[in-house]
């Protein structure tokens, strides 16, 4: 699922990103190219940062299932 419009970051994309222990959404979306524009998503990309990193059992991460696929 889309987070950010204005960039094109996907949740899966948000989480990986969580995983590698980047702790705030705008060091995020720095990290993946470029900063926030509107900053509209700012809140729930936060929120999946935070549940990435509390290892939260309700939300698994896309990719894990992605790569359990291949």
């Amino acid at each position: 699922m889309y987070v950010c419009i204005c960039n094109g970051y996907r949740d899966a994309e948000i989480r990986e990103v969580a995983r590698s222990g980047v702790q705030c959404a705008r060091d995020a979306y720095c990290s993946l190219g470029s900063g926030p524009i509107c900053g509209k998503c700012l809140d729930f990309a936060q929120a999946l940062i935070d549940e990435q990193r509390a290892g939260c059992a309700n939300t698994p991460a896309p990719t894990r299932e992605l790569l359990a696929a291949e």
